[in-house]
């Protein structure tokens, strides 16, 4: 009997760990996810404005705009590679 009291204890104490551990887990990850966030949103926003307002062509949209520079610099890159292999 005082061995099954003995477990007992030690299962509700093993419980109040985990359960504190998860609370402070879940705390620290959702603070993370929170600046992760925000850091994310806030680069997006000014990437946005700066496209806007100094790559985008008459009747552009950013995403038209980003989608070109990608393809501008994917090209360049190729051409790069190619060049390089040529020498070769």
């Amino acid at each position: 009997m005082a061995k099954s009291k003995l477990v007992k204890a030690n299962e509700k104490i093993a419980d109040a760990v985990v359960g504190g551990y998860r609370k402070i887990e879940e705390g620290v990850v959702g603070g993370y996810k929170k600046i992760e966030n925000g850091a994310v949103n806030g680069f997006t926003k000014n990437s946005d404005s700066f496209v806007d307002q100094f790559l985008t062509k008459d009747g552009e949209t950013v995403e038209e705009a980003k989608a070109r520079l990608a393809a501008e610099q994917k090209d360049r890159e190729e051409k790069k590679t190619a060049k390089a292999e040529e020498i070769k």
